[in-house]
């Protein structure tokens, strides 16, 4: 599975990794839908720390389609919301 971290760059996390890292995800989202900006920091800095320390870095070079895209550390509720209203306006 190819894990994009926005503005870092991709990883390739084996498939044995993909259900912790979707119930992070779940976990993540949650937290966005409750308004809950401490948990919401917590949560996105396990997920950003698993795939790091799990993935093997795609080399640059290579260009592969991401499975799973995960925003950087610094994110806020509020650019997560934007991002995600912006994919959706793009997919309708």
């Amino acid at each position: 599975m190819i894990v994009r971290i926005l503005t870092e760059g991709q990883f390739e996390v084996d498939q044995s990794q993909i259900a912790s890292l979707e119930d992070l995800d779940r976990q993540l989202v949650a937290a966005l839908d409750a308004g809950d900006e401490p948990r919401f920091h917590d949560v996105l800095n396990r997920l950003v720390g698993k795939v790091r320390s799990e993935g093997t870095p795609v080399s640059a070079d290579r260009f592969v389609p991401s499975d799973l895209t995960v925003p950087p550390e610094n994110a806020s509720l509020d650019e997560l919301r934007e991002l995600l209203a912006s994919e959706e306006a793009r997919e309708s």
